[in-house]
Order: C-alpha cells, then structure tokens, then sequence
C-alpha cells in the first residue's frame, strides 16, 4: 500500500497551473517514500491469492496484471500527459507510428475512409497509402490549409480527419476549430497529431479535435534518449478501443522510456519555449542571407498562417523565456477564431536555398556543430534534407504536391547559442 501523498491531495483540491501538472501530475509515492518516480521494471505482477488474480483479468478488480498494458511508471506518464492536453485518457506506445497505427486500428474497419493532409510525415502517408489499402481503408490526401478541400473530399463513408499543424516539414497550419466543427458536422472525427507544438504551445482538444497523436520521442522527451508514442482523448475511444488494441497486440511503451518521459515532459514548457525563441532569431536571419530563396517559419508575419500563432511569438527573444514561462498567456482571438498555437512559433523552421540538392547537400556537409539526423525535438540542433530523407520513400510527385523541393533544408533548433548556429550554417551558405 502507498501511504498519502499530500501533493497529490494539494492537485485534486485545485487545479494546478501547467508547469504543476508537468512536474507532479500522475505521481503516487509508495511505502518507500521516493521523491523521483520509481521505474518498475518488472514484466508481471503478483496476485495474494487465486480469487485476486481472476477479478483483476476479468476487469472486477482495478490492479496490475502484465507490462504489456497494466505498468504504474507508463501510467504516471499517461495521466501526466493527459492532464496537459485536457484529454481524459492516454495510451502510450511503442512510437510515435505505432500510435497512428493503434488509433486506426482501433477505430476503422474494412471500408472506412480517411481524409488526410498532403502535408504530413512521410511514413504517416506511407501507412495510409501502402498498409491500410491492403485491409480495405482509402485515403484522400488534401491541401491542408484549404476547408473547402477538406469538405470536398468527406464522404459518406468517411470516418477520420487526419493532420499534423504546423506540418513536417514546412511548418504550414490550418486552423483546427473549423476543421473540427467540419468534421463533426459529418460524423467523423478529427485527429491532430500535435508533435511539433506539444500540449505547451497548442491544445487541440480544447479547440475541437476528438484525438491527440504523440511522438513522445521528440519534444516530449527532449533529448533524444528513448522511441515512445501516445493517444490522447475520450474514455470511450481511446481508453477502450485504442487500449483494447494495444493489451491485445502488444505495441506498448517500456517503463524505462516511459520513465525518461516523465522527466522530458517536467521542463516541456520552458524548452518549448526556449526553442521557440532561438528559431525566430534564427528564421531571421536566414531571411536576409542572400543564399536564402524562402524561409518557413508560422512566428515570422511572411508566413501565411501567422495570424494562428500568438502575439508573444513576435518580438520573442531567449531573455524573455523565464518571464513568459510565468506570465504569458498569448490568448487571444484571430479573426473570430480561439487561439490556436499559443506564446511562441515552436522550434521547428525550413528553408530553400538557391541550386537545388547539390546546394542543399553542401550546406548540410559544410555544417560542424549541427547534427546531421532527422530526428527533431531535441536539445541538439538537428539539419536533415526532406527530399531524400524524411520524404525520400514518397514518389516524386507526391513529394512535389506536398511542395517538398529539392533545395529545401529543416532544422529542428536546439538549445545552443543561436550566433553559434547562425556561423555553422554560414560556412555553407556563404559559399553558395
């Protein structure tokens, strides 16, 4: 038995600001008395008697049964993730992909129909087009920031709509409420997978969205340690039919992983926004640099979307990240619509620069400091060439639809000082 935990009584009393929840929320200290959550690193759990064992398989009995879908550590960060997105449940996984795999899975059948953003992870569009075709579940790629293509493409057999805002890699959004209202306004669900913002920037429940998608290995974590994934939403779809899909197939977070979550996400809000504040800097100055054809980046006013990110986002400096973190709250509304991606522009930029992919490769080459992955979300500054990375397994075509050029750089900007990555970039750049 755990004794009482007087912060976990202080939390249920009030609710607790965002940073609280991101430190505290999901914990429950056992007789041990531990300050850091325990990992529990054990396959199974032990029943007092034969009686016991069967009410906790039936269900009778709330209790630990096996890791594969009943562990305390992948629960604390399920409930803390959940409380930061205002959904009700979590389910965790064993990636990011998994996580879209489980919630379609879990709520699609031979003859459903999903409509989707042209403008999302290359191995999103891959599961869509390659995987789910073979069991009967088509899939309509659209223009993301235009409705009306949205509503042209809903059919009657149509069950989710899917997007990434802002989208990998271009950073493009579209504005989540009206979206949602569509998608409800013909019985189908609209999932969001909120990676690049997380829950400290972007709340798409809050906005409408029936569904949360998660790569846990980016931001969440924050420092590139460990391949998680989650699902946030209702009781009933994703803590029974999304759960139901994971204790059944197996494709479940491990405790250790789960344990390094629940470390990223107790300082989620102050990296996000850090990150925030060096990638506008950065997308600054990439916009004067002759080089440079065109930047992305939702926090600069060229970007098309500007308007759904919050006013803090402009003029947002590293010497303001405590201040904000305190204070801010970038609500406000644009052009009738909530606020959407709230304080800062995320930490995630692109750009093309002039010459195609042998510039775009020497830039990347010329790079010293940068790490050349695609992974994103990390303290480390990361560079990568969509085209023949992230993108690479799409067709030519597909990736031109998706305006993925040849000449186009991401950076996921780290935690480094911004002038150190401004002069590893200009090695290349200066050059071309």
């Amino acid at each position: 038995m755990s004794d009482p935990d007087p912060a976990a009584e202080a939390m249920a009393a009030v609710t607790p600001g965002f940073a609280t929840q991101a430190i505290r929320t999901g914990h429950r200290r056992t007789a041990e008395g531990e300050h850091c959550e325990p990992i529990f690193a054990t396959s199974s759990f032990v029943f007092a008697n034969a009686a016991e064992a069967a009410a906790r398989f039936s269900g009778e009995l709330v209790g630990n049964i096996y890791s594969r879908f009943t562990n305390p550590t992948v629960r604390a960060f399920e409930e803390r993730l959940a409380a930061l997105e205002g959904g009700a449940v979590a389910v965790a996984t064993a990636s990011g992909m998994a996580a879209i795999l489980v919630t379609c899975l879990g709520l699609l059948r031979s003859g459903d129909h999903i409509v989707a953003s042209r403008s999302i992870f290359g191995s999103t569009t891959m599961l869509f087009d390659k995987y789910l075709t073979r069991f009967g579940i088509e899939t309509s790629m659209v223009d993301l920031t235009a409705l009306s293509a949205w509503a042209a493409a809903i059919r009657p057999n149509t069950r989710l709509l899917f997007v990434e805002t802002p989208s990998n890699p271009l950073t493009e959004m579209v504005a989540i409420a009206p979206l949602a209202d569509l998608a409800h306004a013909h019985g189908c669900l609209l999932v969001v997978d909120n990676c690049f913002c997380t829950p400290a920037l972007q709340r798409p429940l809050a906005l409408g969205a029936d569904l949360v998608i998660h790569s846990a290995t980016k931001y969440l974590d924050g420092q590139g340690r460990a391949v998680g994934g989650a699902v946030v939403g209702d009781a009933q779809q994703v803590g029974e039919e999304i759960f139901g899909v994971v204790r059944t197939a197996g494709p479940c977070l491990s405790p250790f992983n789960a344990w390094l979550f629940l470390k990223g996400l107790e300082t989620l809000e102050l990296r996000m926004l850090a990150h925030s504040a060096a990638a506008l800097t950065l997308a600054h100055w990439l916009q004067q640099h002759p080089a440079v054809a065109r930047v992305y980046y939702p926090g600069l006013a060229s970007h098309p979307q500007h308007a759904l990110v919050g006013p803090d986002a402009v003029g947002f400096s590293a010497g303001s990240v405590v201040g904000s973190a305190a204070g801010a709250t970038g609500e406000r509304a644009v052009a009738g619509l909530p606020p959407q991606q709230q304080r800062a522009g995320g930490g995630i930029l692109a750009f093309e620069v002039h010459g195609g992919r042998a510039a775009a490769w020497q830039v990347i080459d010329a790079t010293r400091l940068l790490s050349i992955t695609a992974n994103l979300g990390d303290t480390k500054s990361t560079i990568t060439h969509p085209a023949s990375t992230t993108h690479g397994r799409l067709c030519s075509d597909a990736r031109a639809a998706a305006g993925i050029g040849e000449g186009l750089l991401r950076i996921a900007v780290g935690l480094e000082t911004v002038a150190d990555l401004q002069a590893d970039l200009a090695r290349g750049l200066d050059a071309l």
